[in-house]
């Protein structure tokens, strides 16, 4: 009796299973969150934000500051490195007008190995405000804002390396709302 069926080679079965592996781990690493399940809050929102500011337009943006204004300076060195910006952000005329499944689909990304949550704020009356960190090894490599107000719900996603301390300085321009992070106070010296 002839065979019918013959086994399949096992060095393409192999290759793709590491090329599946492999692009599962590089995901993984990857501290760019999705938005697009968002957007059907649009035609709720009164007022919507939407930022995507990948690391090319990142370079053409940094080249647009000037070096003669010390600000413009302060906020390039900060960009320097950064591989993106992404800011999604809708307001309502009234409460509940997005899903605890909309903000579980943000949560459910950043519940990755490499996140780790650094402040969870909660009021009944004012919402929730929490900070994610992306590591690897011992180096930040993206930050992830999730603030759900009853009116309104933004999601500021930052990848690439994030310097806590120079990130407020960033605050209220590219599209980044003020995050709430104050820079170190600097201490008085006490041997005067």
């Amino acid at each position: 009796m002839k065979r019918l069926f013959r086994k399949p080679p096992r060095t393409p079965l192999l290759v793709a299973l590491l090329v599946i592996s492999w692009s599962c781990t590089a995901r993984a690493q990857d501290p760019k969150i999705q938005l697009a399940h968002l957007d059907h809050l649009a035609a709720k929102a009164t007022e919507t934000v939407d930022i995507n500011i990948d690391e090319r337009l990142i370079q053409i943006t940094a080249k647009l500051f000037k070096d003669s204004d010390i600000d413009e300076v302060q906020v390039k060195k900060l960009i320097q490195g950064l591989k993106g910006i992404y800011v999604k952000s809708f307001e309502f005329d009234s409460d509940n007008n997005y899903s605890a499944a909309d903000i579980d689909s943000i949560r459910s990304q950043l519940r990755e190995p490499q996140w780790s949550r650094l402040v969870n704020v909660t009021s009944k009356k004012d919402g929730n405000v929490e900070v994610y960190i992306s590591l690897v090894g011992s180096q930040i490599n993206g930050l992830t804002v999730l603030s759900a107000e009853p009116r309104e719900l933004t999601v500021v996603n930052i990848v690439g390396p994030v310097d806590l301390e120079k990130l407020a300085q960033l605050e209220g321009n590219l599209g980044i709302p003020d995050l709430g992070i104050d820079p170190p106070k600097k201490k008085k010296n006490d041997d005067q």
